[in-house]
């Protein structure tokens, strides 16, 4: 009459059926996690080369030692044309004090990176950075490549 009854298994059948076959698995299956990080490492690496900071530049080596940041500085990029950039627009010499000061207003970090190509004339670096001395701007700081071996 009732489920448990002389009638064969009833309910007790049915649970000891579920737990043979169909049991949880209680592993993690991490293939589709590999499969998953292995993308990601693909696209990372491809995209990688695509990030550089500006203007492309072919910097100059030196030996001084990386400057640790905390905040992003502003970045003045001057490429092998002699074209000047505040970041990644093109501005005229002229303008960069006006703009670097508004900036600087607006409670930017004061620290300015010129990043100058290799092959440009010693005297158009010299009178950026002139320019952003008399503006009052002290911390001003070349940018350079690390040295690859001796």
């Amino acid at each position: 009459m009732g489920m448990g009854g002389a009638g064969g298994g009833g309910w007790q059948s049915r649970r000891s059926r579920r737990r043979g076959g169909g049991a949880v698995m209680a592993e993690i299956n991490v293939t589709p996690m590999v499969d998953v990080m292995l993308v990601l490492l693909i696209i990372f690496m491809v995209a990688a080369p695509m990030l550089t900071v500006g203007v492309p530049i072919d910097l100059p080596q030196s030996e001084a030692k990386s400057v640790d940041q905390d905040k992003e500085p502003l970045v003045i990029s001057i490429n092998a044309e002699g074209k000047t950039f505040l970041g990644d627009s093109e501005i005229d010499p002229n303008e960069l004090v006006p703009k670097l000061q508004a900036i600087a207003k607006a409670g930017y970090d004061e620290r300015i990176f010129v990043r100058a190509d290799k092959t440009v004339n010693y005297g158009t670096v010299v009178k950026v950075m002139g320019r952003l001395s008399g503006a009052g701007f002290k911390r001003v700081a070349l940018v350079s490549d690390i040295e690859q071996g001796s």
